[in-house]
């Protein structure tokens, strides 16, 4: 089982966990993609708990960038074709190690960095084998909450959730 207490990071793939991972192309050849609102506020209730987020995608689009700005993304890494290459940079630059991070992928490319993490989840609509190699399979699908539900999974196994309810309790 994971040392929660270690994890410092979430590090989430975008397309199928951030999202349901259908990519809009528009008439004018610009993307669109859909956000789960609640992904994007456990988010900042993971950031308000001093932890950072970072975003690891194999594609490069405008609304991966703006989604990364908005809820303010310690990191936003896009074009990754090599995620543990990619992985191992962050890690350099954020002066964290391996099992200091919780990793969120859905598809082939991230069973690599799924395994090497120090939690590795899939996503309920993950390929069978980002399932297999996991820690923990979400019950919800990405871009419907599964972000959301690994941030709740992480911060009361901490014992961080009820800090993180307090200014919805008062």
């Amino acid at each position: 089982m994971a040392n929660f207490e270690k994890i410092k990071m979430l590090v989430l793939d975008v397309d199928g966990v951030l999202t349901d991972g259908k990519i809009v192309v528009n008439a004018d050849g610009s993307e669109s993609k859909l956000f789960c609102v609640q992904d994007g506020h456990g988010i900042r209730m993971w950031r308000r708990a001093g932890l950072k987020v970072a975003f690891l995608s194999g594609r490069k689009a405008g609304p991966t960038h703006v989604r990364a700005q908005q809820i303010e993304a310690d990191y936003c890494l896009e074009d990754c074709h090599d995620k543990v290459g990619a992985l191992k940079g962050l890690l350099v630059e954020a002066q964290m190690t391996e099992e200091e991070i919780a990793y969120v992928g859905d598809d082939l490319p991230d069973v690599p960095v799924i395994r090497r993490a120090g939690f590795g989840v899939a996503v309920a609509n993950a390929v069978d084998e980002a399932k297999a190699c996991a820690d923990y399979v979400t019950s919800r699908s990405g871009g419907d909450g599964a972000v959301r539900e690994v941030i709740e999974y992480i911060l009361k196994e901490t014992g961080r959730w009820e800090g993180a309810m307090e200014r919805y309790l008062a």
